[in-house]
């Protein structure tokens, strides 16, 4: 599983924007994305370059899975953990209960 950005969700927006704003002054897509990452700073190149396919996923412009149903994926997951567990609570008290039928029982 991606681990979270480090990066606030604003800055990567704006990175997008520049992208796409300064996109025509340089001669390829690569001398822009490393002006756009110079000037905010970012870490690589490679890194706002995801941020863009991931702009173009969740704009319908490209197949794959959006932010919101990784999000909703990962509830899904949680949840199918979760009622795992409790399966197994059950089953553990289904068969202490059981043996306790099973056992012989004597009134004082």
């Amino acid at each position: 599983m991606a681990r979270p950005s480090r990066y606030p969700l604003e800055l990567r927006r704006r990175a997008v924007r520049m992208v796409a704003e300064v996109r025509d002054d340089y001669p390829n897509e690569t001398a822009a994305l490393q002006a756009v990452t110079d000037k905010l700073g970012i870490g690589s190149r490679e890194t706002l370059r995801n941020w863009l396919k991931q702009h173009e996923i969740d704009a319908g412009t490209r197949p794959g899975t959006t932010t919101e149903e990784s999000a909703q994926l990962k509830a899904m997951k949680k949840e199918t953990a979760e009622l795992k567990r409790a399966n197994e609570i059950l089953k553990a008290a289904a068969s202490f209960f059981a043996a306790e039928l099973d056992r012989p029982h004597t009134r004082s």
